[in-house]
């Protein structure tokens, strides 16, 4: 037992204990290193179809940078600018229906009104007079009840009509209503509207870049006719990259957002700072519930990195996208 605990053997203990805990500090370091594997990448924009129509014309190629409102592909323009012709015409009738309600009856039409009332009047006078002259007679039964009756009904009748034709020279005489007004400005304001979306539309045929950028992708050829909400320009826009990266799951609970990193491209020595912009709320790969033991280390988090345009980063404009990068924090 002696033997066993012989001083020789508790120095030799002591030394394989102390190169045990610096191989552990030492992985331990190793696993500690906070460092993220990525991509380098652009924000992307896509320039949709806003309609089904043939690509006439490309006026820009791959790789071309572009500013703001440059031209970029015109679609053919026919059948949207017949339309918009057609619905300008109903625009224009919309508007002369207006002006005709707001000016009112015309005086010829009043004094059409106005004879067609004296002669209901005069037919219904002839009428009721023939009923006075009928009527003694029908009592001596000189006449056929019938026929007195009839003559009744003809003197309604006629009274009826100068009672109608009275009522319609009243309403020439007081004009357009004014709801009849509204109504004509609400239809013209309608055709207006149709107007300006279909000039909206037609303009839209003429696709220009909605900011300065490089095109990236053309995906479709002249002659094509791409379906409506197809990409047909894919552009990179911004000042500068930004680095894409997923945080291991060792990194999440240390990596905060506007935490300062530095950047490092495969092939270049230079440490690009940055800023970490977003971080995703969710992991990826894996679901967490269908992880156990080692398995957690897997989880990443998809984050991306601001890059700081400060001196040597300057030339960050001519990084290409999809460059693998590392970052440390």
């Amino acid at each position: 037992m002696s033997a066993v605990c012989s001083p020789r053997w508790i120095r030799v203990s002591a030394r394989r204990a102390a190169l045990l805990l610096a191989l552990a500090l030492l992985s331990g370091c190793g696993r500690d290193e906070a460092t993220a594997l990525g991509t380098l990448e652009w924000d992307r924009i896509t320039v949709p179809a806003p309609a089904a129509e043939v690509i006439a014309s490309i006026q820009v190629s791959e790789g071309q940078q572009v500013a703001a409102g440059a031209p970029l592909m015109q679609l053919e323009t026919t059948r949207t600018a017949a339309q918009l012709a057609a619905l300008q015409a109903q625009s224009a009738q919309a508007g002369q229906a207006l002006l005709e309600l707001e000016h009112g009856p015309r005086r010829e039409d009043i004094e059409q009104a106005r004879a067609t009332l004296a002669a209901a009047r005069a037919q219904a006078a002839d009428a009721s007079a023939y009923l006075a002259r009928l009527q003694p007679l029908g009592r001596q039964q000189l006449v056929a009840a019938a026929d007195v009756d009839r003559a009744r009904a003809a003197a309604g009748n006629a009274q009826g009509a100068v009672r109608a034709a009275e009522q319609g020279l009243l309403a020439l005489e007081h004009g357009t209503r004014v709801e009849q007004v509204g109504q004509g400005q609400a239809a013209l304001q309608a055709a207006q509207a149709q107007v300006a979306a279909q000039t909206v539309a037609l303009d839209k045929l003429a696709l220009v870049a909605p900011r300065a950028g490089r095109i990236d992708a053309l995906p479709y050829r002249q002659g094509d006719q791409a379906p409506v909400g197809a990409p047909l320009v894919v552009m990179l826009v911004g000042d500068h990259p930004y680095a894409r990266i997923y945080l291991p799951e060792p990194l999440r609970l240390r990596v905060k957002v506007g935490q300062v990193a530095q950047v490092t491209l495969q092939g270049d020595d230079r440490a690009l700072r940055g800023r970490i912009r977003s971080i995703r709320s969710d992991p990826g790969f894996n679901p967490y519930y269908a992880l156990i033991g080692d398995d957690v280390s897997r989880l990443s988090w998809l984050a991306e990195i601001e890059l700081e345009s400060q001196g040597a980063n300057d030339a960050l404009a001519d990084l290409p996208s999809g460059m693998p990068v590392q970052v440390t924090f």
